[in-house]
């Protein structure tokens, strides 16, 4: 309460004034989405943690889905499961009429980086997957946050309809982006969503576009000895592209960036290998940007072929757009983490996160967990992209990031990993859960603030037509 109190009080003195805030009433609300998760921790760390063991990678997040659905279901939530042609994607409603407030949750893990809750590298499984990402965090979180609104709605303190989408593959096809291709998003008024992070930030920074795609080359066995005149060979095809890509790095902009692996090259030596096929990923920061790259990309392989006279086949998997920022939001939700404060960590917390720091070879100054202050937006993002991008270029979206393992430790690895499952993790998805219901209970109350919001989108959004980079039919659904 004193951190609250506090903060309440530099915001009334003019310090920290934000024009779409008031207090009062609201103030009061807001005390009571934050009770209503103190109130839900338990669970909500519970759920957290069985993802965690979880650690189902995209499109297999069976039982990582299910104790969300089953969770939202037993709050009292309709939930319609199985949307978009996933088995574990999922919308969870509560209210009715506007606002309708969406939030989003994503609970999958990434491959091979399984680790014990422990500041040393060690499997919990040897070759299995982990949350290096935070998305155990992340869902939980989110749901979290919906489940202190339906509350509040239920009570008749709010009106309107929170929904709550329980989204997979992420870190694969983008899951958002087959739910915005089927319209799911397009009735909400405002969307909110969150990421795991080493500081706690209102997020003005974009993200990075990205397409996701397969080149094939098909040419003709014979024998490599014998009569290599009568091959044709699928792999000289493949390394005539990335030669030609590889060229093209020179004479492309800073903000560009290019990587692929090789996933068939040939099987033995001693044989022309008839079949050859690499998986590119192309990033920018803009989704036009992105298309000039794959244009370029269909020209290279397409004189990759010819170069060795075989056939070539580029195929585009997925692809996000980059974030589209929203000023108005970003202010209303740097207000509520500044009302909320800073996290407090035991020297314990400390400890674990800089022997992390040590391990990993970054300096030992363990957690972070203040608000950051809001700066102006980099005119190119840092590294990463997100099907959040997607979502947001249909409906106002604000993204905020919360603090849930070491400073600079590495991502995508073990020490997030090991922070989420311990209280470091656990900490940060609580705060994460209070700053988005803080933030929703503006966004109910306040019709102008709803507005602002609205209309920077519009402005910002003016003449883009939606266009996802996944293909036409169903999602590739994993086949074992």
């Amino acid at each position: 309460m004193k951190l609250r109190l506090s903060a309440t009080a530099i915001l009334i003195t003019g310090l920290l004034i934000h024009p779409l805030m008031t207090f009062g009433s609201e103030l009061k609300t807001k005390e009571a989405v934050v009770s209503s998760i103190e109130k839900h921790k338990a669970e909500l760390t519970d759920l957290s943690d069985q993802i965690w063991r979880f650690a189902e990678t995209a499109l297999r997040e069976t039982r990582s889905s299910s104790v969300l659905a089953d969770y939202a279901a037993k709050q009292g939530f309709d939930v319609k499961r199985g949307v978009a042609g996933m088995p574990t994607a999922f919308v969870a409603s509560y209210g009715q009429g506007r606002p309708i407030i969406g939030i989003l949750g994503e609970y999958d893990a990434l491959p091979g980086i399984s680790q014990k809750a422990q500041p040393v590298k060690e499997a919990l499984e040897a070759g299995s997957a982990g949350h290096g990402c935070g998305h155990n965090l992340f869902g939980a979180a989110s749901l979290g946050a919906a489940v202190a609104i339906k509350e509040l709605i239920a009570a008749g303190k709010l009106k309107g309809t929170i929904r709550f989408y329980g989204t997979p593959a992420e870190e694969s096809v983008g899951g958002k982006i087959y739910m915005a291709r089927d319209g799911l998003f397009k009735d909400l008024d405002i969307c909110l969503a969150w990421h795991p992070d080493d500081k706690i930030s209102a997020d003005v920074d974009s993200s990075q576009a990205i397409v996701d795609f397969i080149v094939e080359f098909k040419g003709k066995a014979a024998h490599a000895a014998a009569d290599p005149w009568n091959g044709r060979s699928a792999v000289a095809g493949l390394e005539f592209f990335t030669t030609g890509l590889n060229r093209m790095r020179e004479f492309v902009k800073p903000s560009v960036r290019m990587h692929y692996t090789i996933q068939k090259g040939g099987d033995v030596p001693n044989v022309v290998p008839e079949y050859a096929r690499l998986w590119c990923w192309l990033r920018d920061s803009k989704r036009s940007g992105v298309d000039e790259l794959l244009s370029r990309a269909r020209k290279i392989a397409e004189g990759a072929a010819l170069m060795a006279g075989v056939e070539s086949k580029l195929t585009v998997q997925s692809g996000d757009y980059e974030m589209l920022v929203n000023m108005a939001g970003a202010k209303l939700i740097h207000a509520n983490l500044t009302w909320l404060g800073p996290i407090q960590y035991t020297a314990d917390e400390q400890e674990f996160a800089k022997s992390i720091q040590r391990a990993t070879g970054v300096e030992a100054k363990g957690l972070n967990g203040s608000v950051q202050p809001m700066k102006p937006p980099k005119p190119d993002p840092d590294g990463g992209s997100t099907d959040v991008g997607d979502v947001s270029w249909l409906v106002p979206t604000l993204h905020l990031s919360v603090t849930t393992a070491p400073e600079d430790a590495p991502w995508h690895a073990w020490p997030v990993v090991a922070c989420g499952g311990m209280s470091i993790g656990h900490k940060g998805m609580v705060y994460a859960a209070k700053a988005l219901a803080a933030t929703m209970v503006d966004l109910f109350e306040d019709q102008k603030t709803r507005e602002e919001i609205q209309a920077e989108f519009k402005e910002k959004s003016k003449g883009e037509v939606y266009k996802p980079y996944v293909p036409d039919g169903p999602p590739p659904l994993p086949k074992d």
